[in-house]
């Protein structure tokens, strides 16, 4: 089952964005879309409101298309890279760390929920928005909180749930972990059957990478352009009180976001013994492309080129982690979801009790690992939480509007973690697996040199 390729392989396609400086085209679209924006807001009375709103849909297209690209070939993606990793790496020893990494995410998941209410309470983003009447004109839906009803949580029903009774229809609902569970099974299962029943599948798998790859390379070519609209888009309709309120409240996320880099480096010191400023500097590239595409599942392939050739993680374990982890490793999302959850109940003066906060905390630890690895994908799976909390979901719409920067910082905290993972699970296993950490990537250099 060797002829399969590996995914790393495959970044060849994303590489020209790196040398390319996609992140600075990313901060000019920013800066642009941001002056631009300021201009055509009606507050200013330069523009009229009818134009500026027009002007705002057509400036928000670039965007819309990206993002729809990417949702387009995230599935089959994330189907491919899991199957070929297991089919790649068949091994006893790697199945039996599949549980040890899943509750390793569901711990570094609750740290990060954990920072992300600890930031929110001290800091409290959402009072600056109530005083200013923030969200006072958003209308309640069904009345007041306390008259909502609540979504019950039910851990056996939820559980059993997870597999999925007709596949095709988790991947059309977009329940990301339900299909995740399914390619596991039937990527384990390909493993058991002998190689040449096999082959016309991991053929399949293989195209199906190269073929989604390509269109992520096309996709991400419009990322500057998405940016800069985006940000036009928003300023233009958005009012400077309540954009200053978002301001002081987007600086409390990024504190949250870099208290949870600092706790990634310190796993990783601890463990590996070695350098985290080394790790930082080493990473940097699939961070810099994390940052611009703001989607962890496009970046599948370098991140894992970058833990098989910087920080020499056994591929088997490279191939395995960072898959799983761009689908259910989504701690930066959680903390996100966890401030803004509180920030908006504060916006709309409601007061939580101890035991309202815990349930938020488990909400959201189920709602972040079920979270697209796609842009907008936190704030997607946001409104579910919302309402199983009973806040109102209306202020979302201020919120979606900013979502881009956000998601571009915590896209970058995410695949930092599942990096960390990586290299943490390399110095636990990494020594069982017995296979030469460099040994994809001297594989790999053909490849590259036949694509230049």
């Amino acid at each position: 089952m060797a002829i399969i390729q590996p995914l790393n392989d495959l970044s060849v396609y994303l590489s020209h964005l790196v040398k390319g400086r996609l992140w600075l085209k990313v901060i000019i679209g920013l800066v642009l879309g941001s002056g631009l924006g300021l201009l055509i807001n009606p507050a200013w009375g330069w523009v009229p409101p009818e134009v500026s709103e027009r002007l705002g849909s057509w400036l928000n297209l670039p965007g819309e298309v990206f993002m729809k690209l990417v949702q387009m070939v995230m599935i089959p993606l994330i189907v491919a890279s899991i199957i070929s990793g297991l089919v790649s790496n068949a091994s006893d020893k790697l199945g039996s760390i599949g549980l040890r990494l899943f509750l390793y995410f569901l711990f570094t998941t609750v740290v990060a929920i954990v920072l992300g209410t600890v930031v929110a309470f001290l800091f409290n983003p959402g009072e600056y928005v109530s005083t200013h009447g923030g969200f006072s004109g958003t209308s309640m839906p069904n009345g007041t909180p306390a008259e909502q009803e609540t979504v019950r949580f039910n851990l056996p029903e939820s559980i059993s749930n997870l597999i999925p009774v007709n596949p095709l229809e988790a991947m059309l609902r977009g329940e990301l972990l339900s299909v995740v569970i399914f390619t596991i099974i039937i990527g384990i299962a390909t493993t058991q059957i002998e190689e040449k029943m096999a082959q016309p599948v991991i053929r399949f798998i293989a195209a199906i990478q190269k073929i989604c790859m390509i269109v992520v390379g096309w996709a991400m070519k419009l990322v500057p352009y998405a940016v800069f609209g985006l940000m036009a888009s928003l300023l233009s309709t958005t009012g400077i009180e309540i954009f200053m309120g978002l301001g002081y409240y987007m600086l409390v996320v990024l504190l949250g976001l870099a208290l949870l880099i600092l706790f990634y480096l310190l796993m990783y010191g601890l463990v590996t013994r070695q350098n985290p400023l080394r790790f930082l500097s080493n990473i940097r590239d699939a961070q810099l492309l994390a940052f611009s595409t703001a989607s962890s599942a496009a970046v599948m392939p370098l991140s894992m080129k970058v833990a098989d050739e910087k920080l020499k993680v056994s591929s088997q374990i490279s191939d395995f982690v960072i898959p799983i982890g761009a689908t259910i490793n989504m701690d930066g999302t959680a903390l996100f979801q966890c401030v803004t959850v509180l920030f908006m109940a504060h916006a709309y003066g409601i007061e939580l009790a101890l035991l309202d906060v815990v349930l938020i905390t488990f909400t959201v630890v189920g709602a972040s690992i079920g979270t697209p690895a796609i842009p907008g994908g936190g704030v997607i799976v946001l409104a579910s939480v919302l309402q199983s909390s009973g806040i109102p979901v209306d202020g979302l719409v201020v919120i979606i509007g900013i979502d881009r920067i956000l998601g571009m910082f915590r896209t970058a905290v995410n695949v930092t973690g599942d990096l960390a993972a990586t290299a943490i699970f390399h110095t636990w296993y990494g020594q069982e697996m017995a296979i030469p950490p460099t040994s994809k990537s001297k594989e790999a250099a053909p490849l590259e040199s036949s694509s230049a």
